[in-house]
């Protein structure tokens, strides 16, 4: 069980960042009606309000570099919540951001899974 989550949290993590990294639009298909995304503390209910937020980011292209990611089964079967930070570089600055990130992963009952539950934070200070 251990492993399988591990294996599963891992692959998400990479999946997800390549997409936000390279192809930001493609997001919304990890996301589904009742998904919810709290982006700097705004709540963002749905795929296409969701979808609509990524696009409206103010820059083109990031870098994302994963620091930590933690992981732990969730109360819902085959659910896993998953912990991440690291740092994001923005086109043309200098210093990175530092983030933290949260996800609850829902199994889909296709072998997949979906983000119920997204939850961004920059870290200053």
């Amino acid at each position: 069980m251990e492993e399988q989550i591990e294996m599963v949290g891992r692959a998400f993590v990479d999946h997800y960042y390549h997409l936000f990294d390279h192809d930001r639009s493609a997001l919304g298909s990890l996301y589904q009606p009742s998904s919810m995304l709290s982006f700097e503390g705004q709540k963002i209910l749905g795929v296409e309000d969701i979808s609509a937020k990524f696009k409206q980011l103010p820059f083109d292209q990031c870098l994302h570099v994963i620091s930590t990611v933690d992981l732990q089964p969730s109360a819902v079967a085959g659910g896993i919540v998953v912990f991440v930070s690291g740092s994001l570089q923005l086109q043309g600055e200098d210093h990175p951001l530092r983030f933290s990130e949260a996800f609850h992963l829902i199994p889909t009952g296709q072998g997949s899974y979906f983000l119920q539950n997204d939850i961004f934070r920059l870290n200053y200070g």
